[in-house]
């Protein structure tokens, strides 16, 4: 008693000194929420923990390369009406949509690189079509050919900037027999600095009207 008397007394004592005890300063909404995230747990254990990240990633990226593969189809591509009215309709009337030995080409083919990284790139590059899918910027054949020029010297400027890489995902020069080539096809092929999107413009696609006049000339 006396102990817990004189205990009381020194509290009492430290209290009217001011030597009371302070509370730490409450930490902001980030770091409570690092903290709850990335602190230790008692209740889980850490293989628990584990396994549960384990799964979780494992159904994070399949849902994020079956998003990926959805989005890389035809169907989707032409799910917009300004694909499906315009460019869709002209691919239709081309070799590259009905030809002799029944190859079709599709939008990814012809559009999408292959590789993951590309891929991905390409896509995050698609937001901004989705952009002015919503602003109307091509929603009417009359505004597509208003806008036509300048989307096909982008798309251009995107191939040559690569080689022609997509052109690459079917034609392979390996495999490609020079002896039924025409003469100027063989020596434009060798040419350095051309690639193949220099001299295939519109075989696809219609061309723009400036473009399509200098091809006639």
């Amino acid at each position: 008693m006396k102990t817990t008397a004189g205990h009381d007394a020194t509290r009492s004592f430290n209290a009217d000194e001011g030597d009371t005890m302070v509370e730490p300063p409450r930490r902001g909404l980030f770091a409570r929420t690092w903290s709850v995230v990335f602190g230790p747990t008692a209740r889980f254990s850490v293989a628990t923990l584990v396994i549960v990240g384990a799964i979780g990633g494992i159904l994070f990226w399949g849902g994020f390369n079956w998003a990926l593969e959805v989005a890389n189809t035809e169907s989707f591509c032409i799910s917009c009406h300004e694909m499906r009215d315009n460019v869709y309709k002209e691919l239709q009337s081309t070799v590259h949509f009905s030809n002799r030995s029944g190859v079709r080409a599709r939008c990814p083919d012809c559009h999408v690189p292959h590789d993951w990284f590309f891929k991905v790139r390409r896509k995050i590059q698609a937001s901004n079509e989705l952009l002015h899918h919503m602003l109307g910027t091509v929603n009417t054949p009359e505004k597509f050919e208003t806008h036509r020029a300048e989307l096909a010297e982008r798309v251009w400027a995107g191939m040559k900037a690569t080689d022609s890489r997509e052109c690459r995902n079917c034609h392979s020069e390996a495999a490609m027999n020079p002896q039924k080539q025409s003469e100027a096809s063989q020596v434009m092929r060798n040419m350095d600095g051309l690639t193949c999107i220099d001299c295939h413009r519109g075989i696809a696609h219609k061309l723009p009207k400036e473009e399509d006049g200098k091809k006639s000339e």
